[in-house]
C-alpha cells in the first residue's frame, strides 16, 4: 500500500512518500548552462613540440643509447663501435661517457617496433641519475614514414 491512512481525531492524515523533482531539475539544468558558458573559457595548456624539419646539426660529441627489437640496449659514443649494456649499468656509463661535460647530450635511438615502456624505463633511468640533456632520435624529411 502506497500511502497509509491514519485516524486520529477525526482528521485523515496521509504520508508522502513521492519526492519533488522539479527542484532538482532546475538545479541541473542551471549547473549546465553554467559548465556550457565556462568549458570554452578555459585555456588549455599549449604544447609547442618539435617539428623534425628544423633540426639542427648534431654536436660533435654525442652519447647514443640503441634500443634493439629484442629491447637490449648498446651504448654508442660518438663514432665508436656500439657495446652491449644492461639497465642497471646505463646511467654510470653514460656518465663515464660524458666525462667533465655533463651538457653534452644523450640520444635514444630505439626501433619503431620496440615497446613504448623500454623506452621511457630507458629515459627514466638516465633522468634519475642527474643527466640533463637527453633526446629521442628520429628520422627527418620523406624517411620519416
Amino acid at each position: 500500500m502506497a500511502a497509509t491512512i491514519q485516524r486520529s481525531g477525526g482528521r485523515g492524515r496521509r504520508t508522502m512518500n513521492e519526492i519533488n523533482m522539479v527542484p532538482f531539475i532546475d538545479v541541473m539544468l542551471v549547473l549546465l548552462i553554467i559548465f556550457m558558458v565556462s568549458a570554452p573559457l578555459i585555456t588549455t595548456g599549449l604544447v609547442d613540440l618539435p617539428s623534425v624539419g628544423k633540426s639542427r646539426q648534431q654536436p660533435e660529441h654525442v652519447v647514443q643509447v640503441i634500443v634493439g627489437t629484442d629491447e637490449r640496449l648498446k651504448i654508442k659514443v660518438d663514432q665508436l663501435e656500439p657495446e652491449s649494456i644492461v639497465v642497471s649499468r646505463l646511467a654510470e656509463r653514460v656518465k663515464k661517457a660524458q666525462g667533465s661535460d655533463a651538457t653534452s647530450p644523450v640520444v635514444i635511438s630505439a626501433d619503431k617496433n620496440v615497446k613504448y615502456e623500454a623506452v621511457v624505463q630507458v629515459m627514466d633511468t638516465l633522468q634519475r641519475a642527474g643527466i640533463q640533456r637527453v633526446g629521442l632520435a628520429v628520422k627527418s624529411g620523406a624517411a620519416a614514414k
